[in-house]
């Protein structure tokens, strides 16, 4: 069977439907039933409380493909995420289950039945693993003896596996038994006489594709004995990436078309050519597709970078892509872009991405912009130090340095790991966390007054009274200047230190206080206003106004003529184009806070807002999407009180009278005695400090451009109105217009022409797959150490005393993880007795790996063989006795290195 990953989900869905399972949604990433799990990680997660029998539900067997993120705790497969085929953060779990109907041998017949007979996988390309007996259990010979009365197999395909790879338990206590795992043969000509008395199928070409767990002992308590469950259940799984990896006969998931569109679109991004090789750049485009899907996923679930828990998490993943496509040239904001491919790809089955789409493409740019800024100075900051350690011969990064990049520019000590390992140094980890802790301890909670900077306290003890707001009435004003406080930033530092002076030049950057001010200072969700400052030959642009202390506000920006002096008599002038922006989009939340409530009820209320000249962001309490149909009544409601057009009443008056008189007091803001109550129609009085239009026709059209989910029961609105909201429209007639142009499209065939070129490039993707996998599979060349393929690198393999030994250079730029990948698969290539060295230049540094097999290690250690070997390249280097690494600033001498392992391991072997 040769078939999309849609209809491979479909068909495996239908298959179990058809034999009475309950076709069940996938369940939220987000776990509903486990506080314990960060991410749902398994299928059989949502049916947790099923199977311990702590929930009934009204069917015994049920089918899902679950939405599934492995990214912490023991599944933290991280670093090896667009190294290897089949890490992924991300993907899908195909799973059958039976709450105490059915048991092994309905669970094995039908896996046996829709690989063979409905997939077409074939047999001969299949073996089957059962629990061997270990730590007090017996072997699984049941499942043995299905498997051989369901496939004919012998022994020779029922290989027998202990507790590490065919037992499964949900912890320390609950449900456990053994599991019969399926694996699937990728290389070219399967050979079971390798299989001995320890079956090895990992990096052998053998994959799992499906594993079958056989609930049938309950432990009560940690470390008791076990005893028979009452109820044997089943639990499958079986990755989509993988099955779909097999069925569509491509080499590696990545390949497939759940991620090779995603690949070739971050390729297209760096203009670079995608490969499927190992290559630094392949490899950066295969953690970008992966992680751009964890992203949309997440975000898509209401989880939003941050620094807690998941939020953590998923920006270390954004963090990870950003930094990746960082490497690969990509000098703008990319990864909202393969994201919202995801939306487009995936959001049919999961309509929740593209109810989400705004959200996404936002969240997700904004997270990279900010992100940007931090990786150039982090990145800076580490290349001036790696000059210092390699003057120092230093291999270590110390924790001071780690700490430091952490607590002072916010660069994750994770990533700093990534980068120093990718030039052969490593962390003081353990040190540096202690260091971030103790900081983090030392500065206790945060008293807001009290973080407040002195300077802000000196200049307002200089005002007689707090600065008064003018601008509800004008536009422009006179007043004093108060207060100077010079800003500046010293020794490369980002942390500005504020001075209170008399008087500042040209050129100057300070924010300035005045007796009375036009100027709006941020609060309740509104930006402050900007504008000019003039005084003869003064001209003083505002970029911001903030309110730092209760009764005092400052006006920031930069001196661009003239100086100014404390006592000086100034003019000050608002910017009326962003200030008219920003009360249309002011005055229109109000009224979508009134239409919000009337379409989804009295529960819609307010969670925060921010409003600005280009931005209307709303939050308020829904515990699901917006529909359509929703949406747009919002939007009727809206657009039909602006065409009224009845005036703004703006009323000063006590608290207490405007609560009688029925005003809604918005989220979070703080009130006096004293209020202004804004009515917008009979149906909207709010009270609120803002700057609002005058009349309701001001706001003119006004536009949703995005919803999503912010935390849970909160839902995020993203509008625009006035001349934003004609830009918006615009924008979608300009893509449109584009998209007819691309298509060749006229009148309303638009979305039958782009019909048809998907469906063609689906086939040119297709023979394109076919192409680069006959090319991998001849070989290439070699980069910088020669070409062809794995045979003919097998070939050039010496006999040492015994050992099969291989000593390869690699191509220029692979990194210290490809290395390692290579190096594993050309020594279980080699055989049972066998050690591999492969060598490249990267970074600048010469980077070596050795791996030896298990039956050697007796012989001859890694960590031997490289400790002398990385001495030429003026390196050092240790490991495991069946692996280990090395790196040295001598890249001139690598291949030196490398044709003296053959010497170096026959010395070991004969001392």
């Amino acid at each position: 069977m040769s078939a999309s990953s849609h209809q491979i989900r479909r068909t495996f869905l239908d298959f179990f439907a058809s034999r009475g399972h309950e076709v069940v949604p996938s369940a939220p990433i987000v776990p509903q039933n486990d506080p314990t799990l960060m991410f749902v990680n398994a299928g059989m997660v949502p049916f947790k409380d099923v199977f311990t029998g702590k929930e009934r539900r009204p069917y015994t067997r049920a089918a899902s493909s679950q939405k599934c993120i492995r990214i912490s705790g023991k599944h933290n497969d991280l670093e090896n995420v667009g190294v290897t085929a089949r890490h992924h953060t991300f993907f899908e779990m195909l799973g059958n289950f039976s709450f105490g109907d059915y048991f092994k041998e309905e669970a094995i017949t039908s896996a046996w039945e829709l690989l063979t007979k409905v997939y077409g996988v074939p047999k001969e390309r299949l073996v089957v693993t059962v629990f061997k007996g270990e730590g007090g259990f017996p072997a699984d010979e049941e499942a043995a003896s299905l498997w051989r009365k369901v496939t004919g197999f012998g022994d020779d395909r029922i290989l027998r596996l202990g507790m590490a790879d065919n037992f499964w338990s949900m912890g320390d206590t609950g449900p456990c038994g053994p599991c019969s795992e399926i694996h699937f043969f990728t290389g070219d000509e399967v050979d079971l006489s390798r299989f001995g008395e320890e079956p090895r199928l990992d990096g052998s070409g053998w994959t799992e594709i499906w594993n079958l767990v056989f609930m049938q002992y309950d432990r009560a308590e940690k470390d008791a004995p076990v005893a028979p469950l009452p109820a044997p259940s089943i639990d499958t799984g079986m990755g989509l990436e993988r099955i779909s990896f097999v069925l569509q006969g491509v080499t590696s998931n990545y390949d497939t078309d759940l991620l090779r569109p995603l690949v070739e679109r971050a390729a297209e991004i760096a203009g670079k050519k995608y490969g499927a090789s190992q290559a630094p750049d392949d490899v950066s485009m295969r953690v970008i597709a992966d992680h751009a899907r964890t992203t949309a996923f997440l975000v898509a679930e209401g989880v939003m970078p941050e620094k807690q828990r998941r939020e953590y998490v998923l920006r270390r993943v954004m963090r990870r892509a950003i930094r990746h496509g960082y490497r690969l040239g990509i000098e703008k904001p990319f990864l909202h872009e393969v994201a919202l491919l995801v939306v487009d790809r995936m959001g049919d089955v999961y309509p929740e991405l593209r109810e989400r789409r705004e959200l996404i493409a936002r969240v997700t740019e904004d997270e990279e912009v900010r992100f940007r800024a931090t990786l150039k100075r982090g990145i800076k900051i580490l290349d001036e130090r790696f000059v210092e350690m390699r003057a120092s011969s230093e291999g270590t990064l110390s924790a001071p340095a780690a700490a430091d990049l952490y607590t002072t520019y916010g660069f994750p000590l994770d990533l700093t790991q990534v980068i120093c390992a990718e030039h052969g140094y490593g962390v003081d980890v353990d040190g540096a966390e202690k260091i971030i802790k103790g900081a983090d301890e030392a500065d206790g909670p945060i008293d807001p007054n009290a973080a407040v900077d002195p300077s802000y306290r000196l200049a307002r003890e200089k005002l007689a009274s707090p600065v008064a707001f003018t601008g509800y009435e004008r536009e422009a004003g006179e007043s004093e200047i108060v207060a100077i406080i010079l800003v500046e930033k010293k020794d490369g530092s980002d942390k500005p230190t504020r001075t209170l002076v008399d008087r500042a030049p040209s050129g100057a950057r300070v924010e300035l206080v005045v007796k009375e001010t036009p100027f709006y200072a941020e609060s309740g969700g509104q930006v402050g206003d900007i504008g000019v400052i003039t005084a003869g030959d003064l001209k003083f642009h505002v970029g911001d106004t903030q309110r730092p202390l209760t009764g005092l506000v400052v006006h920031e920006g930069e001196i661009e003529s003239g100086e100014v002096k404390v006592g000086e008599k100034v003019s000050l002038v608002v910017d009326h184009a962003a200030r008219s922006a920003t009360r249309r989009n002011h005055s229109a939340t109000h009224l979508l806070h009134w239409a919000l409530r009337k379409v989804l009820g009295e529960h819609a209320q307010q969670k925060g807002s921010r409003v600005g000249p280009d931005m209307l962001r709303f939050d308020f309490a829904h515990n699901k999407p917006l529909t359509r149909e929703e949406i747009e009544r919002i939007e009727d409601l809206v657009n039909n009180k602006v065409l009224e057009n009845a005036p703004v009443l703006t009323e000063v008056l006590p608290v207490d009278e405007a609560r009688k008189r029925g005003a809604v007091a918005i989220f979070e803001e703080k009130y006096g005695d004293v209020v202004r109550m804004l009515t917008m129609t009979q149906d909207s009085i709010e009270l609120c400090g803002g700057t609002h239009a005058r009349a309701l026709g001001d706001i003119g059209l006004f536009k949703i451009t995005g919803e999503g989910g912010v935390a849970a029961g909160v839902r995020r609105v993203f509008a625009a109105t006035g001349k934003n909201a004609l830009g918006y429209v615009r924008g979608l007639e300009d893509d449109i217009q584009k998209a007819r142009q691309v298509a060749k499209a006229q009148g309303g065939d638009l979305a039958e022409k782009i019909g048809k070129i998907v469906a063609h490039e689906r086939e040119l993707e297709k023979k394109l797959a076919e192409l680069e996998r006959r090319l991998i599979e001849g070989g290439g060349p070699g980069g910088g150490g020669g070409g062809g393929g794995i045979d003919a690198m097998l070939a050039e393999a010496r006999d040492v005393s015994g050992i099969k030994v291989l000593a390869r250079r690699m191509p220029d730029g692979t990194q210290a993880a490809a290395l390692r990948e290579i190096a594993e698969k050309l020594r279980d290539k080699l055989g049972e007795t066998s050690l591999v060295l492969v060598g490249a230049v990267d970074a600048g540094k010469a980077q070596l790996t050795v791996m030896v097999s298990k039956a050697a290690t007796g012989r001859v250690k890694a960590g031997d063989v490289i400790k002398n070997v990385a001495a030429i390249v003026g390196g050092r280097g240790g490991g495991r006795p069946d692996m280990a690494q090395a790196g040295g600033p001598e890249v001139g001498k690598l291949d030196e290195a490398i044709a003296a392992t053959y010497g170096e391991v026959e010395r070991l072997v004969t001392a």
